[in-house]
């Protein structure tokens, strides 16, 4: 999750904590002069320092001019070494490497048959793990060495590798197949959001039918059932599917409840699917599960049943936070989510560097939300425009559609209207170059437009007029995701009866309930 900055071993250095700072120390002085070597130097100094200057290096240091890159390089190197010695940084993965390399060493030495034996542990760790691509490079060595030291004591030893061989190749090629069908549609998703159309949902079940490889799910592995349900996930949220969206999403998470140590290894993963779960829950209102599924989020960070490092924390923060948001938007409790805003926005300050520019704006949208849904309007219009006014920005196009929608909506609630015209016809043009303008937006649009002509005691039977007009798009399969960014319905019925936002949600909420 972390964010590339611009001068990475200043990142790096940036980023290790007090004991691996102590680690590094020890590790770089266990040979005598290393302690004044420049790289050394330059390290110390990058750890006092709060931005990266290439001039203050010639001056605090002895390093040179035509020195400083290669010493970077060094330095960089150094610090990869002794983080990989680090116990905290240990996993599976690592240790299969590390008993390849061993054997790697001892069959250089001749030593054949203790290479095998370091061999034949390594893969059967790799295989109790479902790590195939690792199992298949060390089945390629075990190949090389057997052809050139034959085993008599098993004399179909030449087969039984053949055929190894050959399970864990169409394994891995299933497996990238999944792999690359599952990052496509998360790539699309991420791009454009939701279809927007026939058209559109119909490319989408093509390109999903077309590179979905042939299996029999009795002999898939957990990582080939993972971007399997991934696939699904996403074409279920392209597709606005969320009843379909919310079955693979518990089946993704389903996966690592049946192999908990599962959780330690692939804790990215893990987190991913209880996130999308929460979305998937929230998107269909199931209000009691999705209160039950963020205590057992926090439970498992709290009792540390996942593997903690700096990525997965920020991780953790990310998913639960939006959550938290969500779980006041679920209820119809903005009044409330507002007393929680003061501290997100200290803890996101926090990790701003390690969270991408995208996922910072969904925050500011779904805290702009909140305003408007709790009646503060200005408040609204200031996270809004922070969306709005960034011009580099690349995020969901259908979130950046709505943040203007809303925007409009906002401005015209807050009494702003001195330049409501000008602002309509910049949100106009917006939607119809993103090619995003469709019948809510539009019916939306041409309603603000024409207010200042309706006279004050006609503005009621307007909003019931635009309210019939608009309800019947509520279960549209296209139009329907209008109502997903900006509840649109119940703004309309709070102005028919005079009522907050808050309270006309908080009613539907509880009439649900009896």
């Amino acid at each position: 999750m972390a964010i590339e900055q611009k001068d990475s071993l200043f990142t790096l250095v940036k980023s290790l904590s007090k004991s691996e700072k102590r680690q590094f120390k020890l590790y770089v002085g266990r040979l005598g002069g290393n302690s004044e070597a420049n790289f050394m130097s330059l390290f110390n100094l990058l750890d006092k320092v709060n931005s990266y200057n290439d001039e203050l290096i010639l001056k605090k240091t002895n390093i040179k001019k035509q020195q400083i890159s290669n010493t970077k390089a060094h330095l960089y190197k150094q610090i990869l070494v002794s983080l990989r010695f680090n116990p905290v940084h240990q996993n599976v993965k690592a240790q299969i490497r590390e008993q390849f390399d061993f054997a790697s060493i001892l069959y250089s030495k001749g030593l054949y048959k203790q290479s095998l034996k370091i061999l034949d542990k390594a893969k059967e760790l790799a295989l109790t793990n479902d790590e195939n691509n690792l199992a298949y490079g060390i089945v390629e060595f075990e190949k090389i060495i057997e052809s050139q030291y034959i085993t008599r004591s098993m004399s179909n030893r030449a087969d039984e590798l053949s055929e190894q061989a050959k399970q864990l190749s169409l394994k891995n090629v299933r497996t990238s197949k999944l792999s690359n069908l599952s990052l496509q549609l998360y790539s699309l998703l991420l791009k454009q959001g939701y279809v927007k159309d026939e058209s559109d949902s119909q490319l989408v079940n093509e390109y999903f039918e077309k590179r979905l490889p042939k299996y029999k799910l009795s002999e898939l592995g957990f990582m080939e059932k993972l971007f399997l349900y991934k696939a699904h996930l996403w074409r279920s949220l392209i597709l606005q599917d969320f009843v379909s969206s919310y079955k693979y999403a518990q089946k993704w998470v389903d996966l690592f409840e049946d192999a908990p140590e599962m959780k330690k290894q692939n804790t990215v993963f893990y987190l991913k699917g209880l996130n999308y779960l929460l979305e998937s829950l929230f998107l269909i209102r199931h209000k009691e599960k999705f209160k039950n599924v963020v205590e057992k989020f926090k439970l498992d960070i709290d009792e540390g049943n996942v593997l903690l490092n700096e990525n997965t924390l920020t991780l953790a923060f990310l998913y639960y936070n939006q959550n938290k948001l969500n779980s006041y938007f679920i209820n119809g409790k903005f009044t409330e989510g507002l007393k929680f805003i003061p501290t997100l926005l200290l803890e996101l300050e926090k990790y701003k560097t390690k969270i991408d520019p995208h996922h910072i704006m969904v925050f500011y949208y779904k805290i702009g939300c909140m305003f408007f849904g709790a009646g503060k309007n200005e408040e609204c219009i200031v996270y809004l425009e922070k969306i709005i006014n960034n011009k580099d920005l690349k995020m969901r196009e259908d979130l950046l559609c709505f943040s203007r929608v809303l925007n409009l909506v906002a401005h015209y609630e807050a009494g702003i209207d001195y330049n409501i015209e000008k602002l309509i016809v910049s949100t106009y043009k917006f939607l119809l170059k993103m090619d995003d303008l469709h019948d809510v937006q539009r019916k939306m649009i041409a309603f603000l437009k024409n207010l200042s002509n309706i006279y004050p005691q006609d503005l009621r039977k307007e909003f019931i007029k635009l309210h019939s007009e608009l309800i019947k798009y509520q279960d549209h399969p296209y139009e329907k995701r209008a109502f997903l960014y900006l509840d649109i319905i119940s703004w309309l019925e709070s102005k028919i009866q005079n009522l907050t936002v808050e309270e006309i949600i908080q009613k539907k909420e509880k009439n649900k309930v009896h």
